[in-house]
């Protein structure tokens, strides 16, 4: 029998896997593998930490849209009331048209916001100068990280009774019309101030998704005759379609979502009716008025609907030929 030399031994030692099972092998166990792998779990452990203290953890709220919840009794001693909050939420009057302003909002916002990102991407893409270009992205970013009240503060002074507007409208011989308290302006005054500081922060993806469009495609167009129309109907905006489509079934899960502070902070002096949104309704069942129970019962409404709104749009997405989300 042929004697095995000690180099021959090591060498085959080190090309045979140490991880996992395999034939004949013995599993390495878990706590060998944790160790051995330590430094790449120390990584990942903030991120796991983070959604599970703020993901995760918080879900054990929800049973309070089960209850009569009390703060001061606490989750354990509060009385159950089954689905009382449900029907409370859709036997409440204002609901139907605090349901209407949210949905109506929110799809405002999809006709007039989302491809408003689309359109800026397209701009910027076509620029020619790398050094614009660049410089033209960081302005249009710039608003993204202002918070609303600056936002709102900025626009008071161009659109309120004393601003820009109304001075330029009094030089001319006009009546100055307030278009911040005003009822008829208070919607179109909202999506506007979205357009203005999301738009350009919504351009990145679409400006990477346009940077992945192969150029031979528009060099052999242009050789065909190709206009530059016929290249954006036919090169372009299928090179994107796929992630435009990804987006709005994510934006269809957030319908529900028209933002707290921006209409919190403005709908003071505007008819209620009008104002009036699903997070502003729950700020002033909840906080103002202790339901808090009704308030995450809405909140968990709120979560099914977003969730089956997704479903649904990527299953027709699917059914009309394309990817989806999943």
């Amino acid at each position: 029998m042929q004697a095995v030399k000690p180099a021959e031994r090591l060498s085959s030692s080190r090309s045979q896997p140490d991880v996992g099972r395999g034939q004949g092998e013995r599993p390495v166990p878990l706590k060998t593998r944790l160790w051995r792998y330590r430094w790449a779990y120390l990584l990942i452990l903030p991120g796991f930490l983070y959604f599970v203290i703020f993901h995760y953890v918080p879900l054990w709220g929800n049973i309070a849209a089960f209850q009569d919840f009390s703060p001061y009794r606490g989750y354990f001693h509060s009385p159950w009331v089954g689905l009382q909050n449900f029907s409370d939420i859709f036997s409440n009057p204002d609901i139907g048209y605090v349901i209407w302003n949210t949905v109506l909002l929110s799809m405002l916002q999809i006709i007039f916001a989302f491809p408003a990102a689309i359109v800026l991407a397209l701009m910027l893409n076509s620029m020619l100068s790398e050094r614009f270009k660049r410089f033209m992205q960081s302005v249009l970013y710039l608003p993204h990280f202002l918070g609303w009240v600056i936002i709102i503060s900025i626009w008071q002074q161009f659109f309120g009774g004393d601003g820009l507007i109304n001075q330029i409208i009094q030089a001319l011989g006009g009546h100055t019309i307030d278009f911040i308290t005003n009822s008829a302006f208070f919607r179109p005054m909202l999506i506007l101030q979205v357009m203005w500081k999301e738009t350009g922060w919504g351009t990145i993806i679409f400006l990477a998704a346009l940077s992945s469009i192969d150029m031979n495609l528009y060099e052999a167009a242009v050789i065909d005759g190709a206009s530059g129309w016929r290249r954006l109907w036919h090169i372009t905006l299928p090179g994107i379609r796929n992630v435009i489509i990804i987006l709005l079934i994510l934006r269809m899960g957030s319908i529900l979502d028209t933002g707290f502070e921006q209409i919190f902070l403005q709908m003071q002096g505007v008819d209620i009716r009008v104002a009036q949104t699903i997070d502003i309704f729950t700020y002033i069942q909840g906080i103002q008025g202790g339901q808090w129970g009704l308030t995450t019962a809405l909140g968990l409404v709120k979560a099914v609907v977003g969730t089956a709104l997704i479903l649904l749009t990527n299953k027709v997405v699917k059914l009309l030929g394309e990817e989806g989300l999943f």
